[in-house]
């Protein structure tokens, strides 16, 4: 039987000490399945989904090779979108607390190019970003990977899935030859294949099952007709009245569709697609985060590297096409311990698809009738939280105590009723309780923060 107990690997008495104190007692199934090969110095590919604890795994792996006196990149993640990079950059810097000084920087697009090129002559450890705008710095050589020990590809089959097998190759193509790879995927379609056979060496597999237990997930299929999709989502809101909830379509008009019938019956709602500029896709995922909105519609490439807290339900508008997917959109409710559910709208020309994912499950499916489901509670669904949106962020020195200074003392809101604080390059989002929120609007606009005088919008 393997240890599951961190200290049972061959790692400094500092780092040791940090895993503690992070919480971090006995590994997960993928940690303890990967780190012995990591740590080894092997290549690896692992399966294993989001909430896993997949980013400790490579973080702790390749803080293990770094040198903090030498300022150059020695680790470089490749992440398919800017929310992840930003939430595994965190993971790291939170893993190399007990280290000297070690600095993470993240390189994603929707950003500008300048404060980015200026960061790195200060130089960096290790490196978080996004495929295409890495491709650019190499391009314009104010990246040099020279130095590189380290390359995790994370959540690899969403990068093949967005088009970018040219941009990691390209990228790829400036790391030394001796390099570790770490290739991390939720599903192992033909791309993965063809990019671990063509940038790893002799690497060692791990896979995680991704099944759930029903124990945290109830799963219930619905059988209806194609025409009555998007009908059949107003009945399971009304029924299961989330406070929290991802509904997943297949396309951007679908997304739109939903956004614009849910919000005509007073039911908040935001759509999450490839289209969205970065600003809008920030704000969407902040409110959404932060309990100001109630459904989020969502495809699957948007939604990748979604980790929320406390997701309620899922509900598959139409089934994935991929059995392995729709386990990965179930697996964001029912996270750390907490039960969850998951709908899925069935049309008879899905049939197969419920078959598949019965075949992978290894368990019959849990059919009910559409018409079981009844409309419960007043009203329509409303978020128990709102949000204030401040025209200032990172970039003019403002911090998440500086807002909650503001809220709490001139605005005379007590600090529970403050929510999630998200600080972006020149924005602010701040939740507050809804019935508090108009209040805190009119005390912040006519009073200042951090001594400044800011404009605050009501989303």
């Amino acid at each position: 039987m393997t240890s599951t107990a961190f200290n049972s690997l061959p790692l400094p008495a500092a780092m040791l000490a940090n895993l503690e104190s992070l919480g971090y007692h006995e590994m997960t199934p993928i940690q303890a399945q990967s780190l012995p090969v990591i740590l080894q110095g092997r290549d690896l590919i692992a399966q294993a989904k989001t909430g896993s604890g997949k980013t400790a795994a490579f973080g702790i792996g390749l803080l293990k090779g770094i040198n903090p006196r030498y300022f150059g990149c020695q680790a470089l993640v490749l992440c398919p979108t800017r929310e992840l990079a930003d939430q595994v950059a965190k993971e790291i810097r939170r893993l190399a607390r007990g280290e000297d000084n070690i600095k993470v920087l993240t390189l994603c697009g929707g950003v500008a190019l300048g404060p980015q090129i200026a960061s790195l002559e200060h130089g960096a450890h290790i490196i978080v970003g996004t495929p295409g705008r890495l491709q650019q710095h190499l391009d314009k050589q104010t990246l040099s990977l020279s130095g590189l020990n380290t390359l995790v590809l994370d959540e690899a089959d969403r990068m093949l899935d967005m088009g970018f097998f040219d941009a990691i190759a390209a990228v790829i193509s400036h790391t030394p030859a001796r390099r570790q790879t770490l290739l991390f995927s939720a599903t192992y379609p033909k791309g993965i294949e063809q990019l671990a056979g063509q940038f790893l060496r002799t690497p060692q597999q791990v896979k995680v099952e991704a099944l759930h237990t029903d124990s945290r997930i109830e799963q219930r299929f619905y059988e209806i007709d194609a025409e009555q999709r998007l009908p059949s989502v107003l009945k399971v809101l009304g029924h299961f009245r989330p406070v929290a909830c991802v509904a997943f379509c297949f396309t951007r008009q679908q997304c739109q569709e939903l956004v614009e019938l849910l919000t005509a019956k007073g039911i908040s709602a935001a759509a999450l697609h490839g289209d969205l500029e970065q600003r809008d896709r920030d704000q969407v995922l902040a409110v959404f985060a932060n309990r100001s909105l109630s459904v989020l519609v969502a495809t699957d490439v948007a939604a990748r590297g979604l980790d929320i807290d406390g997701l309620d339900l899922v509900i598959n508008v139409e089934l994935a096409r991929d059995p392995e997917i729709h386990i990965h959109r179930i697996g964001r409710t029912g996270r750390a311990g907490e039960s969850g559910q998951a709908v899925s709208l069935v049309a008879p020309a899905e049939a197969h698809r419920a078959q598949a994912i019965e075949t992978l499950q290894k368990a019959p499916l849990t059919w009910c009738p559409l018409d079981a489901l009844t409309h419960r509670g007043d009203g329509p669904l409303v978020p128990p939280m709102a949000t204030l949106c401040i025209a200032a962020g990172r970039k003019d020195k403002l911090r998440p105590g500086d807002i909650l200074g503001a809220l709490t003392g001139d605005a005379g809101i007590p600090a529970a009723q403050v929510g999630k604080i998200a600080l972006f390059d020149f924005q602010a989002f701040v939740a507050v309780e809804r019935s508090l929120a108009k209040q805190a609007l009119a005390r912040l606009n006519s009073g200042k923060i951090k001594g400044r005088a800011l404009k605050v919008r009501l989303l």
